[in-house]
């Protein structure tokens, strides 16, 4: 007895959910595109509030001595974990962010729902709006006192190091760009529990996605959007270098298409496309043959 298609391939729904998606977001990027850019502006807001909170918290702890040392592991987790819940409010508010749609759109792609033109669309409005929320935040913390405190400290250091990839030369390039592709593999990950139709509570999947943040805030991964509100923020109060800044967002980007258009979005297309397993099923039932090279297989 054949095995069931369904078990065979146990991501169809995700896949139809993330198809549905697509048609809002292109939609909306084309005949409501100023709604859209709103949508993807809220996101980089939220980023830029969460961010800020993630440092601040990084800050307060380090500010903690206990004899020769301080806190900070333990502000490092603290922070991330109140950075996690970026993800939630951009889901649950219905934003739009960059990273996410990275994979939305490669699925569509691959199943011709779309085409690369419009995905291009997508993606390109949404990096805009998404900006703009950053820039919001940037202006907003440039004519107040919250970054009198131990987060600007914090963000200034962390713009050090990521400007530091690109001044390095190669090896920071790669440093900086494999960062970025497992960022946004945790990313998706996250996003695909949420979509698959498995998991049914907002709890479990708000800690699917609290703990996709969480680690790549931990472990100092490469966020596309996150670096661009970071370096709004710091160069709007300290001045940067716009060309180093321009560097690593553009490395950065490549590196989360990767992880969540390559990794997660083409990757699970392609596993859970039961049309060659379906006609050589066809095939078979009536006596013939598909020929194709996956039959052979």
């Amino acid at each position: 007895m054949a095995a069931d298609p369904a078990s065979l391939f146990p991501g169809k729904h995700f896949i139809s959910t993330a198809l549905e998606a697509l048609d809002t977001k292109t939609t909306m990027s084309g005949e409501l595109a100023r709604r859209y850019l709103q949508r993807a502006a809220m996101a980089g807001f939220l980023i830029g509030i969460l961010y800020l909170t993630n440092f601040a918290i990084i800050g307060a702890f380090d500010a903690v001595d206990v004899g020769d040392s301080t806190l900070r592991p333990l502000g490092r987790i603290a922070g991330a974990l109140a950075f996690g819940w970026a993800l939630v409010f951009i889901y649950y508010t219905k934003s739009e962010l960059l990273t996410s749609n990275m994979m939305i759109v490669s699925i569509g792609a691959y199943h011709r729902r779309t085409t690369w033109g419009k995905a291009l669309r997508v993606l390109g409005l949404c990096y805009v709006g998404n900006l703009l929320g950053g820039l919001v935040v940037a202006a907003l913390l440039r004519f107040s006192t919250l970054l009198t405190g131990p987060a600007q400290p914090e963000m200034i250091a962390a713009v050090e190091v990521k400007l530091e990839y690109i001044s390095a030369g190669a090896t920071g390039w790669v440093d900086l760009l494999v960062r970025a592709i497992l960022c946004n593999f945790l990313i998706n990950i996250a996003m695909l529990l949420v979509y698959n139709g498995i998991i049914k509570d907002d709890l479990t999947r708000s800690l699917a996605m609290i703990m996709s943040v969480f680690m790549f805030a931990f472990l100092g991964l490469e966020h596309s959007v996150a670096n661009t509100v970071l370096f709004a923020v710091v160069g709007f109060r300290e001045g940067i270098d716009v060309g180093l800044a321009a560097a690593n967002v553009g490395i950065a980007l490549v590196g989360n298409f990767l992880g969540g258009g390559l990794l997660i979005g083409l990757y699970y297309a392609y596993v859970n496309d039961d049309t060659t397993y379906r006609r050589r099923r066809a095939g078979t039932s009536d006596g013939t043959s598909t020929g194709t090279a996956d039959d052979a297989a």
